[in-house]
């Protein structure tokens, strides 16, 4: 990503910027050196400004573009001033209650808590909100039961902690008794309940090597069953997207082409869950603005996210994707709030299992 810090820049051009900015931020309007000598509250000649217009011009923070005496900020410019210039209001406590309200740390599944931020964010900030869906094997196991099907197949039903229920079929080598398929189930309760899928693996191929050849039929048995219940499956995350229509709202994202490509960015989703993998691996709030992101569909957008967990473990990353002019002082805190309050929720469900 661009990070220009700007420590070149005197006092008076940072000031001009961040007027500059907060101006265009707001009204979407190039801005002139009139109103500059208006707003930012600088004793200096209308000549003065327009002289430091043209050295943050060639700068690549401003531009301007058309024939316009205005300039507008640079995806440079703003990044700049979300670095270095920005002052974060703290969150409204409107806001907050809202976010409480309506992230509820019920018996609801974490499918519904994820989506529930999802359209939240999207709701609050009038831009697409995004949330990734952790891999349901991230969730320890609340409980195991097995069904016989016909042609030595089983119906695996798991569990986990926060109420979601995976269904999975294993073919046998040969069929297993109701009353087999039941003391496997409650040996599996016993031993492996409050684990991750992938710890179980780790536990069950340890228990395979230390038995050896010895190993009784029913112990056997329970171990093909239980191997094949917990065999890594295909397909990766996947990621919950609203109020992407929202993006059609601004004037800088209304072209059909643009807005084709944006559309399709989300329909496919690969792009966007690789930039939001990242996101999730990075503390804090992170944010690409225009082509930082990488992505030809997201030039003009900004994505602001932050990362979400439960019991000391990162699932994923919450955030908006908008377009580049949006009030950076005010959705930055809302996304870090959602993804504070979806992992309470989370950990609070998890700790009620």
């Amino acid at each position: 990503m661009i990070t220009p810090h700007g420590h070149d820049l005197d006092a008076r051009a940072r000031r001009l910027l961040r007027t500059l900015i907060s101006q265009y931020l707001a009204d979407g309007e190039p801005v002139g050196s009139r109103t500059l000598s208006r707003s930012s509250g600088l004793d200096v000649s209308p000549a003065t400004i327009r002289n430091i217009m043209a050295d943050l011009e060639d700068a690549g923070l401003v531009a301007s573009p058309h024939t316009s005496a205005g300039r507008v900020p640079t995806p440079r410019g703003l990044r700049l001033f979300v670095d270095s210039l920005i002052e974060l209001q703290p969150l409204a406590q409107d806001d907050i209650d809202r976010l409480q309200r309506e992230l509820p740390p019920g018996p609801s599944t974490t499918l519904n808590l994820l989506g529930s931020a999802s359209a939240l964010l999207s709701a609050m900030t009038h831009f697409a909100g995004v949330v990734t869906v952790p891999r349901q094997v991230d969730f320890p196991l609340r409980h195991i039961d097995f069904v016989p099907l016909p042609d030595a197949q089983v119906l695996v039903i798991l569990v986990f902690s926060d109420n979601q229920v995976q269904n999975r079929i294993v073919q046998l080598a040969k069929p297993l008794h109701s009353s087999e398929l039941e003391q496997a189930a409650n040996y599996l309760n016993s031993q492996f309940v409050g684990l991750r899928v992938d710890d179980i693996r780790a536990h069950l191929l340890a228990e395979l090597r230390e038995a050896g050849s010895e190993l009784n039929r029913l112990l056997s048995s329970t171990m093909e069953l239980a191997t094949a219940s917990f065999a890594p499956q295909a397909g990766g995350n996947d990621m919950l997207v609203s109020g992407q229509t929202n993006l059609m709202a601004y004037s800088e994202l209304a072209n059909l082409q643009r807005l084709r490509e944006l559309f399709d960015a989300f329909q496919q989703k690969n792009e966007l869950l690789q930039l939001m993998e990242v996101c999730a691996r990075a503390p804090g709030v992170q944010l690409f603005i225009g082509e930082e992101s990488g992505f030809t569909a997201l030039d003009g957008c900004s994505v602001v996210t932050a990362s979400y967990g439960a019991q000391g473990r990162v699932l994923g990353a919450v955030g908006v994707i908008g377009p580049t002019r949006m009030a950076y002082e005010r959705v930055i805190p809302v996304v870090q709030a959602t993804a504070g309050l979806l992992s309470d929720a989370l950990n609070r469900a998890a700790m009620a299992s």
